[in-house]
């Protein structure tokens, strides 16, 4: 009880210069329930930031695919028969169908559309077109799916891009550079590693609501009565780097006996992977609506360890991450009432937490000059059409002149 009152600034001396610090104000309510700046977040964050997506492990074969959904954007990871690995928007150049229909993962040699036969090699190219090849003026080569920008780090996990320039506006070693060489990891093969399951849980809040609840342990001790037994949060720190932030505490010897020692590393906007010697979780906060996202997991099993190491700290985080979900549904639900408007942050325990938000905060502003000086919606995402270009363009012309839908209100700056 002593240390909860202690981390929780009962019975506690304050340093001066912590006393000089002061509560920060955090984002307002409204940026958690509307349809409009969720629409914008898709635009300035999604549509242009590395994301930090799963390992290459999922795809080790020809034809491996993975589907994945973040903030209404469809898309597939897969390997080809050079083996390389490659991101394509889930979308048909024909009519918009999805090239794959099923959930989660697969197998296939090649990616077909089944609305009226369209097909792509595993490189993304057009394959085959029914009776498009006696178009004189057809060229498969223009008709390709829509590739997405893929990086592999050092440790085999895998990035897209979904910025649709040749070269990302936003590159990845902008934020991300070494966090992928961090010195705590020299402790860890990441060969040694498999995955043993995956599972997903949907909730009715907003993602930024689950980044800000990863990401300080001020709720840890009256919610988590798990978290002692593998973190010391009386030492947590969190060192906020580019977009990433590394949380690290010193863990006790009774821990370090056991194993039950974590390396955790945010990915801003959505991820999180927590490193430790018998597992590793993988977390993404998948946005799905302003007001829903799913928090989807993947769990991976040192095949060094015994059943006992691994599920010990595996249930641990299960469990962990099921009190979560009812922190951050009760926390939306009252956001939703219209009473709360935002609140004070601690500069020191909830640091984390105030550094995605502010994060959030300057992306989105940046995003919204820059619309409100063109005028117009910019979404980095949307490829250039090449063939007939001159045609799409002119009918695009005549929507954004019309204010096609709600742009008439959000673009009437």
């Amino acid at each position: 009880m002593a240390s909860m009152l202690n981390y929780l600034g009962f019975n506690a001396s304050t340093p001066k210069e912590e006393a000089k610090d002061s509560p920060v104000r955090a984002l307002p309510a409204s940026w958690y329930t509307s349809p409009e700046m969720y629409e914008l977040e898709r635009r300035a964050i999604f549509s242009k930031r590395w994301l930090f997506i799963t390992h290459s492990m999922r795809v080790k074969n020809t034809g491996d695919w993975l589907r994945y959904e973040i903030a209404g954007f469809d898309f597939i990871i897969t390997r080809d028969r050079q083996g390389n690995i490659n991101a394509f928007h889930n979308v048909c150049r024909h009519r918009a169908y999805p090239v794959v229909e099923k959930e989660d993962s697969g197998n296939s040699q090649i990616l077909a559309c089944r609305y009226h036969g369209w097909s792509y090699g595993l490189n993304g190219k057009l394959a085959k077109a029914t009776k498009y090849q006696d178009l004189s003026n057809f060229d498969k080569e223009q008709n390709g799916l829509f590739r997405i920008h893929l990086k592999v780090d050092v440790n085999g996990f895998i990035w897209v891009n979904m910025d649709a320039n040749e070269v990302p506006e936003v590159s990845w070693e902008e934020h991300f550079q070494d966090v992928d060489k961090q010195e705590r990891y020299k402790a860890y093969n990441f060969d040694d590693y498999d995955l043993d399951h995956s599972y997903a849980l949907e909730g009715n809040y907003n993602w930024k609501i689950l980044a800000d609840n990863f990401n300080e342990c001020y709720h840890c001790p009256t919610t988590h009565a798990d978290i002692p037994e593998f973190l010391n949060i009386e030492s947590l720190e969190s060192d906020v780097k580019g977009g990433h932030i590394q949380h690290h505490c010193e863990s006790t010897p009774e821990q370090i006996e056991k194993g039950l020692y974590t390396a955790s590393t945010f990915y801003f906007p959505i991820s999180s992977m927590v490193v430790s010697p018998h597992f590793i979780m993988i977390q993404k906060f998948l946005p799905s609506s302003p007001k829903s996202s799913k928090m989807a997991y993947e769990i991976y099993r040192n095949r060094n360890s015994s059943d006992a190491e691994f599920k010990i700290i595996s249930e641990m985080y299960a469990r962990v991450m099921e009190e979560d979900k009812v922190l951050c549904n009760n926390a939306q639900k009252n956001i939703e009432r219209n009473i709360f408007t935002s609140g004070e942050l601690h500069p020191k325990h909830e640091k984390a937490s105030l550094y995605v938000q502010s994060t959030v905060r300057d992306v989105i502003r940046e995003h919204f000059e820059r619309e409100k000086s063109e005028g117009r919606e910019i979404w980095p995402a949307k490829p250039k059409v090449s063939c007939n270009a001159e045609v799409s363009e002119k009918d695009e012309q005549i929507c954004a002149s019309l204010a096609c839908g709600s742009q008439k209100e959000i673009l009437a700056w």
